[in-house]
């Protein structure tokens, strides 16, 4: 076997159609474009969107509210789901390995639904009031980590 002597599989490769080649080919004169019309030109190229100069989509469908471009997405922890875990202190890799947080989003924030049975240090982004004050309760403590 030489490099020379290498083939695609049979079959695998098609050749391209040839358009204006003449009126016999079926594909001759206007070469499939019709006539006339911007479509029509070599180099014609549409913008993404474009519709032919009806208004596009995208303009036509109302815009509603405002989109907070430094908007940050917390992972939520319920208490109930922390009380699983066998752990005295809680960290965010804790989290991870028991499976309570997937998505790698710009924080972990602990939730008030549910209660501990037992004392917890549980170490988070943001914590709400519901959640801080039970974990306090149970004898635990919330400890605010900086923004990763």
């Amino acid at each position: 076997m030489k490099l020379s002597s290498l083939k695609p599989a049979k079959g695998s490769r098609k050749a391209g159609r040839r358009v204006g080649r003449g009126p016999g080919s079926g594909r001759g004169k206007t070469s499939g474009r019709g006539h006339k019309g911007q479509l029509s030109n070599a180099g014609f190229s549409r913008k993404r969107g474009f519709e032919g100069g009806q208004m596009p989509l995208h303009r036509r469908i109302p815009k509603r509210g405002f989109t907070n471009v430094f908007r940050r997405e917390y992972s939520e922890v319920n208490l109930d789901r922390l009380d699983r875990i066998d752990k005295t202190e809680i960290g965010l890799q804790d989290l991870l390995e028991a499976g309570l947080v997937k998505k790698n989003t710009a924080g972990v924030k602990i939730l008030g639904r549910g209660q501990l049975s037992s004392a917890k240090t549980v170490t988070a982004h943001k914590f709400s009031r519901s959640a801080q004050k039970k974990i306090e309760e149970a004898g635990g403590k919330a400890v605010l980590v900086g923004r990763t």
